[in-house]
């Protein structure tokens, strides 16, 4: 789905890939699936075709920003998710938006200190780690994280059914050997390992999507 300005926005989450990847706008929407099932919300995933092939370094980020209030500012909804796990532009798209903004990295960080006392990240690329630190002071959380491991993969590696996940799998236990009680999933094209890394590495596990669109519907469902 693309952000064209269609659509009623009473009832519905806009969740903005701010990527133009179409598999990893796909898999956003498997992610929040289950979560929104039974919801009088309904949640509409939109890929950006504008936006960079994927959020890899801070020109991706800064790339990412204008084409996600583009979207915002055209696109009618109770409140908008910018689905990617380093929040591009969310200050920005805060200013702009009339309705609530949720960023999925900042609701992972924020269910992961309900739930534990230090946690983990996997990141997609090293170059992630500093903007998930920026967001972190932001937040007055930096001391919480236990560890953050990068996997260097590309996105169409990331999106493979099974060509990363061992790497995957063993860069959560690093977390979790560092202290995390909790592992976040550091890129939206995870999604889709969310359940095995859970089982392998025996702590929960935070999709961000699935952590958002939960902030959206405790929110908005009433």
């Amino acid at each position: 789905m693309s952000c064209d300005g269609a659509g009623d926005g009473g009832r519905r989450v806009l969740v903005i890939n701010p990527n133009r990847s179409v598999p990893c706008g796909d898999g956003i929407a498997a992610a929040i699936a289950p979560v929104a099932a039974g919801s009088r919300l309904r949640f509409d995933v939109v890929s950006l075709p504008d936006g960079p092939e994927a959020v890899l370094s801070w020109a991706d980020w800064h790339a990412a920003v204008a084409p996600v209030l583009s979207c915002i500012t055209r696109e009618a909804a109770a409140g908008y998710v910018i689905a990617c796990a380093s929040d591009p532009g969310i200050e920005a798209a805060r200013a702009v938006a009339a309705a609530p903004v949720w960023g999925i990295f900042r609701a992972a960080v924020g269910a992961a200190v309900a739930r534990a006392e230090r946690f983990g990240v996997v990141a997609i690329v090293e170059a992630s780690r500093a903007r998930h630190l920026a967001a972190l002071r932001a937040m007055g959380l930096e001391a919480r994280l236990a560890a953050e491991v990068a996997l260097d993969v590309s996105m169409a590696e990331l999106l493979d059914p099974t060509a990363v996940r061992t790497r995957l799998i063993a860069a959560a236990r690093d977390c979790v050997a560092a202290g995390a009680g909790v592992v976040i999933l550091g890129c939206t094209g995870m999604a889709h390992h969310r359940a095995a890394v859970a089982a392998a590495v025996g702590v929960p596990v935070i999709e961000p999507c699935q952590a958002a669109a939960g902030l959206a519907l405790a929110a908005l469902a009433g």
